[in-house]
């Protein structure tokens, strides 16, 4: 079985969000193409309270129950067959989706026999790196599919690619799926 995992693609992450990633929209369109090729579709979200040690570090966005928490409207959500919230204690936690607080992944992947997930989402740098990392250390093959992700800065980004690919992770096309 196969799934995916798209990770925080909220307003907030989005151009006109409060954070958000250049382009951040873009990554919309190739995870749409290629939802359908997985049997099992989660997504993140940051869930945040309005405040906590989070915003001592990043602008407020993202916080519970509002716009900017919502997935972006375009994102084929019919599709997503789970939905994991992070950040949700007001610390600076919850960067990877294996933080979440309303389902534990690893149990979930484990019961669903999972072996290998495919991550797309927003942003490189941050919770897709460190969703990567601890989907590495949960044992899984993990796929990063390149167009279905994007970063704050392209230097940082570069970086970030290199770093998975020595932990482990296959960064691949989507074409390649």
């Amino acid at each position: 079985m196969k799934c995916l995992l798209i990770v925080d693609v909220q307003n907030d992450f989005c151009p006109g969000g409060a954070l958000a990633v250049p382009d951040g929209d873009k990554v919309v369109d190739i995870i749409n193409l290629i939802i359908d090729k997985f049997e099992l579709v989660i997504s993140s979200q940051d869930w945040h309270p309005s405040s906590g040690a989070h915003f001592d570090r990043w602008p407020i966005h993202c916080v519970a129950n509002t716009e900017g928490a919502a997935l972006h409207p375009a994102l084929s959500k019919e599709k997503i067959d789970i939905f994991l919230l992070k950040g949700t204690d007001g610390s600076d936690t919850g960067y990877s989706a294996f933080e979440a607080t309303n389902i534990n992944l690893s149990d979930l992947l484990k019961y669903r026999n999972i072996k290998s997930l495919y991550v797309t989402g927003l942003a490189t740098e941050y919770c897709v790196k460190a969703t990567c990392i601890d989907a590495v250390k949960n044992g899984l093959e993990v796929f990063l599919v390149k167009e279905g992700t994007k970063g704050i800065d392209d230097e940082n980004c570069k970086k970030t690619l290199e770093e998975l690919k020595k932990n482990g992770v296959k960064i691949i096309s989507y074409k390649d799926i």
